[in-house]
C-alpha cells in the first residue's frame, strides 16, 4: 500500500468481512471451565472486533456480517449501532442463529466453545458483496475463517478480487480457527488463493505455520485451547513461501504476543521487529484483532510500518489488560499515551 492511499477520498475508510457473534466470556478468573458461575456478554467476531477497532480510533468503518433474525442478532445490531457504525451491511440470514462463544479464563489457558452449527455469517454470499460496494471503500479486511465454509468462501475471494479491482487495498487477518475446518489443511489451500489478492496479510507464527501445513501431526490442540494451537512449522521459511505467491502480499506482518511484532516484506531477508509493550494480562483473546485496528489505522493515515506496528502492539497491550474484545477496544487518545509513556513514536 502505498502512502498515496492515506489521501484517498473514498467514503469509507475499512469495509471488514466475516463474522459476528455474542461472545460470553466468564466472571470467575482462574476456576476451571465447570466451576463457572456467571459469564459477561460481549460482541466479537474477529472483524467485528477490527470494525470497532478502527472506528474508536477515529476511521468511519463498517461490517459486512450475518446475523440470525434472532434477539442475538439484535444484540449486536444494537452495540454496532451506539459504536455509530452504519449497520446496513449486518444482514438478517433467515433459518440460522446468531453464533456464541464462550471463554472461559483458566490459571495458563483460555478454553473457548464455538456455537456456529447454523452461523448466518456462512450464508454471505457474492450478492452480499456487491451490496456491500468494495470499491466504496479505502481498504477491505478479510479474515482466514471466512474462507472455511461456502457460500461465504467464495464471496471472501469475490471480495477480494473486487477490491483489487477497484484500486482499495486489502488486508487478510489469517485467523486460523482449528475446530472450523473439516482438514486443518484445507486452511493453508484457502489461504493460499486467497493471498494472491491480498495486499498485507497479518497472522500468529502459529497462524504463518498452519497456512503451510501438509502433515496434521504438526498441529496440537490441547485441553479444547482451540484459540491458540500449537502449530509446528519452520517458520523463517513459511514467511518467504508467502511472500513469494505471484500478485500475492508485499507484507506479511507477523504477530509475537508480548513480544510484538515483525514486518517481512517481499523481496528481503530477513523481518523488521517492533518491540511489544509488557502488561499484565487479564485476557489474550482479542490482542490480534486489536493490534490489526492499530496497525490498519495507522497505514490508511498514512504512516510507516514500524509506527503502524507500534500503535497495533499498544492497542493490543491495553486489551489484554481487560475482560473482553470489541466492547474493550481502546481510543487512540489511550493507546498514543501508553506509546508515549514507553519511549514514543519511531520518527
Amino acid at each position: 500500500m502505498s502512502d498515496a492511499a492515506a489521501t484517498d477520498a473514498r467514503p469509507l475508510d475499512l469495509l471488514t468481512m466475516g463474522r459476528s457473534s455474542i461472545d460470553l466470556y466468564a466472571n470467575d478468573m482462574g476456576v476451571p471451565f465447570e466451576d463457572i458461575g456467571s459469564f459477561a456478554a460481549y460482541v466479537g467476531g474477529s472483524p467485528t472486533n477490527i470494525a470497532v477497532g478502527t472506528k474508536r480510533l477515529g476511521l468511519n468503518s463498517t461490517v459486512l456480517t450475518g446475523v440470525g433474525d434472532d434477539k442475538v442478532g439484535d444484540f449486536i445490531e444494537t452495540f454496532l449501532q451506539r459504536e455509530g457504525i452504519d449497520t446496513r451491511h449486518v444482514v438478517r440470514k433467515p433459518g440460522t442463529r446468531s453464533t456464541a462463544v464462550l471463554l472461559g479464563i483458566e490459571e495458563g489457558r483460555t478454553p473457548l466453545v464455538y456455537y456456529r452449527a447454523t452461523a448466518p455469517d456462512v450464508q454471505l454470499g457474492i450478492d452480499d458483496v456487491i451490496a456491500a460496494n468494495v470499491a466504496s471503500a479505502r481498504a477491505l479486511e478479510i479474515s482466514g475463517t471466512g474462507l472455511a465454509q461456502q457460500p461465504q468462501a467464495a464471496a471472501t475471494l469475490f471480495a477480494a478480487e473486487e477490491a483489487r479491482r477497484a484500486g482499495t487495498t486489502v488486508f487478510m487477518d489469517l485467523d486460523f480457527r482449528a475446530d472450523q475446518w473439516h482438514d486443518p489443511r484445507a486452511f493453508g489451500v484457502m489461504v493460499r488463493a486467497a493471498l494472491r489478492n491480498v495486499d498485507v496479510a497479518i497472522g500468529t507464527e502459529e497462524e504463518i505455520n498452519a497456512a503451510m501445513l501438509t502433515n496434521p501431526g504438526d498441529l496440537v490442540i490441547r485441553d479444547q485451547q482451540v484459540s491458540a494451537p500449537e502449530v509446528r512449522g519452520d517458520l523463517e521459511a513459511n514467511v518467504r513461501a508467502l511472500l513469494a505467491i505471484p500478485d500475492g502480499p508485499e507484507v506479511l506482518v507477523v504477530k509475537r504476543g508480548s513480544d510484538g511484532a515483525s514486518i517481512h516484506r517481499r523481496g528481503e531477508e530477513t523481518g523488521t521487529p517492533v518491540a511489544g509493550y509488557p502488561v499484565e494480562v487479564m485476557n489474550v483473546l482479542g490482542a490480534g484483532d486489536a493490534f490489526a485496528s492499530g496497525f490498519i489505522y495507522g497505514r490508511l493515515q498514512g504512516w510507516s510500518w514500524v509506527r503502524s506496528a507500534q500503535l497495533g502492539n499498544a492497542c493490543g497491550a491495553i486489551v489484554v489488560t481487560r475482560h473482553g474484545c470489541a466492547n474493550d477496544m481502546p481510543s487512540l487518545e489511550e493507546v498514543t499515551s501508553l506509546v508515549e509513556q514507553r519511549g514514543g513514536f519511531a520518527p
